[in-house]
C-alpha cells in the first residue's frame, strides 16, 4: 500500500512532551493596510519588487513546536529542518526532549527517503512520488518555498495575473490544472499561499505569520500548512523556535542493515 511522504514521517509522532523554547527574535509589525491602491507599478516592476523581498540563504538550521493533524488524529512533536538551498531539505521528528527520534527524511530534487524508527522501515523513492498525492507541478523548489516563506517563485512571472487590492499585493493565475493565488501582506511578504487542483480533487494552503529578521530578509515564525487530497486531510501548524542561518550543517540519514524496505 502506498503512503505518503507525511504519512510515513508522522506515523510515529505519537509523543505528548516537547523540548523547552527558546527565546524568539522580535517580530516585525507589518504596517497598517491602506485603501488607497498604488496604481503606477508596471507588471515588471512590481514582480521584481515581490522577488526582492524573497529571503536568500544557503542554509538554514530550523527547530519547530508542530502539531500534525492527521485525519482527525493529533499529536504534538518537535520537528527540526536542515536545509541547503535548491538541494536538500532534511527533516527529524523527535520527542521526549530530544532524547527519540521515530522519524527521519532526507528530500532532493530528485529523491525521497525517509527512516521510520519505530517500524524499523524505510522508505526509498524518485521525488516524482509525491505525485501521488500532489499535483505535478509542486517540485523540490516549491516545497523548499512552502517551508522558508518564500513565495512560489515559478508563480511570480509575467504569466500570472497582478494586482493591488486594498494595499496589498495579490498573484494568480493556473498553470495546467493547478490554480494558485498568493496573498502578501505589507512587508511585501507571502501571507497566504492557495494551490487546488480540482480535477484530482487535491488542495494545498499555506498561511504564514510573525516575520522576523533574518540574513537581512523576513523569516515566518509561524507556518500553517492545510492539504487535502481527495478524503484525506493533514494540517501541520509550526512554530519556529530556533531559526539559524547561513550556518555550517551536516545531513546525516544511514539506515540500519536491520530496517525493511517500504514498497
Amino acid at each position: 500500500m502506498r503512503r505518503s511522504i507525511l504519512n510515513s514521517l508522522l506515523i510515529a509522532g505519537t509523543v505528548i512532551s516537547i523540548s523547552a523554547c527558546k527565546a524568539k527574535k522580535a517580530i516585525v509589525v507589518a504596517p497598517p493596510v491602506t485603501t488607497e491602491v498604488k496604481t503606477d507599478n508596471t507588471k515588471a516592476e512590481a514582480l521584481a519588487l515581490l522577488n526582492s523581498k524573497q529571503l536568500k540563504f544557503n542554509t538554514l538550521s530550523l527547530k519547530a513546536k508542530a502539531t500534525l493533524d492527521i485525519a482527525g488524529n493529533s499529536n504534538d512533536v518537535t520537528m527540526n529542518f536542515r536545509i541547503k538551498d535548491k538541494e536538500i531539505i532534511w527533516v527529524s521528528i523527535t520527542a521526549l526532549g530530544g532524547a527519540y527520534e521515530p522519524a527521519r527524511a532526507i528530500i532532493t530534487p530528485d529523491s525521497i527517503k525517509v527512516m521510520n524508527r519505530s517500524k524499523s522501515e524505510y522508505l526509498s523513492k524518485p521525488f516524482s512520488y509525491i505525485y501521488n498525492f500532489t499535483n505535478k507541478q509542486v517540485n523540490f523548489n516549491t516545497l523548499q518555498a512552502m517551508l522558508t516563506g518564500n513565495a512560489m517563485g515559478e508563480f511570480l512571472t509575467p504569466a500570472s495575473n497582478l494586482k493591488q487590492e486594498n494595499g496589498v499585493w495579490m498573484v494568480t493565475g493556473s498553470k495546467e490544472s493547478l490554480d494558485y493565488r498568493l496573498l502578501f501582506n505589507t512587508l511585501l511578504k507571502v501571507e497566504e499561499t492557495n494551490l487546488n487542483d480540482s480535477k484530482s480533487g487535491q488542495a494545498l494552503k499555506v498561511t504564514y505569520s510573525d516575520y522576523q529578521d533574518l540574513n537581512e530578509s523576513l523569516f515566518p515564525s509561524t507556518l500553517k500548512i492545510n492539504t487535502l487530497s481527495g478524503m484525506k486531510k493533514i494540517n501541520i501548524d509550526l512554530k519556529f523556535v530556533k531559526i539559524d542561518g547561513n550556518v555550517p550543517l551536516e545531513f546525516p540519514f544511514k539506515v540500519p542493515n536491520s530496517y525493511k524496505l517500504v514498497q
